[in-house]
């Protein structure tokens, strides 16, 4: 077994195990909204679909990016979160599929569109290895395997900080993030994995002609600390477990940015109505990841499940704000009552 796949297997493991490896900030829990007694809606008319890049979906919902490899539980797990996300249409984002590059025993887990016939599906690799011969070809033909509508190039500098084996050459990686782009026909979308992006971030990624991004910062699963297992000195790892941008925050400083990106909310979503207040504060879709690991593992009934509960609560959400839609809801930050700051 490589390397990589053995670190995939360990990845989800300890995050399916160790409670602790979720951090469970409650940033959203600091975000007061303003209830309608009289909300002049009827609940069962409440639209919570969107359309993005080009697929609607049934409500704002992203699988996020979890894993993938040639171990038969990760096969297994991406197919079962694959046709979860086809029966329930929402959006579906593998893990990392640089293993491919290496073991092609690996396809097998990212070759879903049998599974999602109609669903967003979208690649994913470290943008980290654009600077490591990574390039246009070997993106092609990873989104080819999975049928892919876009790609994540996923940013983790912490992570690969802490890690043993971490790939730490980030210098001039805008510009090559900005040579993907232009080389690409699918959309690319830039992600954090739990540290957020920041204004100077944004600035780099309108500059290099980006149009999607995922802030996903700080408050959920803390990548730092699920290293920190895996190391036989966990000193840093666990030093910077809180490391990183907060959500909401994050979603904040990419207010000036609205007209540059379709932005996407993650890190430490854990219910509809944190899916709610993250469409309020400009995100057009909400991700998530650590909710559907177990219920992964499980079958597909359980997938759905989440899915469903996540579903039903979102649009009570909307019904008590008095908002007929997910299209009305986005960017209405007056619907914000208060907030703690502290």
């Amino acid at each position: 077994m490589s390397g990589i796949n053995q670190r995939k297997i360990d990845h989800v493991n300890l995050v399916a195990t160790h409670e602790e490896l979720d951090r469970e900030r409650g940033y959203f829990d600091r975000i007061h909204l303003t209830h309608r007694a009289l909300p002049e809606q009827n609940l069962a008319e409440i639209d919570p679909s969107i359309t993005w890049m080009g697929k609607k979906l049934s409500f704002p919902l992203l699988i996020s990016s979890m894993t993938g490899g040639s171990d038969v539980e990760l096969i297994q797990l991406n197919r079962t979160l694959a046709l979860a996300a086809e029966a329930e249409g929402v959006a579906l984002a593998v893990g990392s599929q640089r293993i491919m590059l290496n073991e092609a025993s690996a396809e097998e887990s990212f070759a879903l569109r049998e599974c999602a016939p109609t669903a967003l599906l979208l690649g994913n690799i470290g943008a980290v290895q654009l600077n490591y011969g990574v390039g246009a070809a070997e993106c092609r033909s990873m989104m080819g395997v999975l049928g892919a509508d876009g790609l994540f190039l996923h940013l983790n500098p912490l992570q690969e900080a802490v890690q043993p084996e971490g790939d730490t050459r980030f210098v001039g990686l805008s510009d090559r993030i900005a040579d993907l782009v232009k080389e690409l026909d699918q959309p690319v979308i830039v992600k954090e994995v739990g540290c957020g992006i920041s204004e100077g971030d944004a600035l780099l990624l309108k500059k290099a002609g980006v149009r999607y991004v995922d802030v996903a910062g700080a408050g959920g699963t803390s990548w730092s600390l699920v290293e920190s297992k895996r190391s036989s000195d966990a000193s840093i790892g666990e030093l910077f477990g809180d490391w990183g941008i907060p959500t909401p925050v994050a979603l904040r400083m990419m207010k000036p940015f609205r007209s540059d990106f379709d932005v996407i909310a993650s890190g430490g979503i854990r219910n509809g109505l944190d899916m709610a207040k993250c469409v309020i504060l400009g995100a057009s879709l909400c991700g998530l990841a650590r909710p559907f690991l177990q219920p992964g593992l499980e079958s597909v009934e359980a997938v759905r499940a989440v899915i469903q509960r996540l579903k039903r609560e979102y649009v009570t959400a909307l019904f008590l704000l008095g908002v007929e839609s997910t299209e009305a809801l986005i960017g209405r930050e007056a619907l914000i009552r208060d907030e703690d700051r502290d």
